[in-house]
């Protein structure tokens, strides 16, 4: 329903902001880390926003950028993750980190996050890898298996299907890492650099 909402930042707490759009106050939860750094009180911001509906909630949640979107987004497709488990998720890993614990069955790195136990983040990562291929087909373990004898490759696969995690095609994540020099740089480094070009 809310794409976005742009206006005057007029209130910042420690779950939620308050943004003033033509005299009417929007009340949006955020993470702690992104009403860290939304903006300054007095300032027009734009967050980008999910319209939550329940019975007996509903609510604004709101991003900073659309990584953080869709991994909230992702997060509430799973069985067992409510708004206010992903949101507070947000706070602990961010996007980028998240996909590559996903793509890579890192449950280690799920677990570190207050509140996700073994079980949930194993469900996580089962969930969202079945998710991932059927919606823009990409066979993990064969990609694995393809690029066996080259590093570079291997980095390049999973960089690529991280940022489909994310949201992002195929076709567009190949040329943002057309841009980047992956040699020397760890997978995580490659997928924020994609992500801040992906972004422009």
């Amino acid at each position: 329903m809310f794409a976005y909402i742009k206006g005057t930042l007029e209130t910042k707490s420690n779950t939620y902001v308050v943004v003033d759009v033509n005299g009417v106050g929007y009340k949006i939860f955020m993470s702690l880390k992104a009403i860290e750094k939304v903006g300054e009180i007095g300032k027009v911001v734009k967050i980008h926003t999910h319209y939550y509906v329940r019975e007996d909630n509903i609510s604004l949640y709101g991003f900073t950028t659309i990584e953080e979107l869709r991994m909230f987004e992702l997060l509430l497709s799973v069985s067992g993750i409510g708004a206010k488990s992903a949101i507070s998720m947000l706070s602990e890993i961010t996007p980028s980190n998240f996909a590559l614990a996903v793509i890579t069955n890192d449950i280690s790195k799920l677990v570190k996050i207050p509140g996700i136990g073994n079980k949930t983040a194993a469900r996580i990562v089962l969930e969202l890898k079945d998710k991932l291929k059927t919606d823009v087909g990409v066979d993990l373990s064969s990609e694995q298996k393809e690029n066996d004898n080259s590093l570079i490759n291997d980095k390049t696969s999973e960089a690529i299907s991280a940022l489909q995690v994310l949201g992002y095609t195929r076709r567009d994540t190949e040329k943002a890492l057309e841009k980047i020099e992956i040699d020397n740089l760890e997978i995580e480094d490659i997928i924020k650099q994609a992500l801040r070009l992906l972004s422009k």
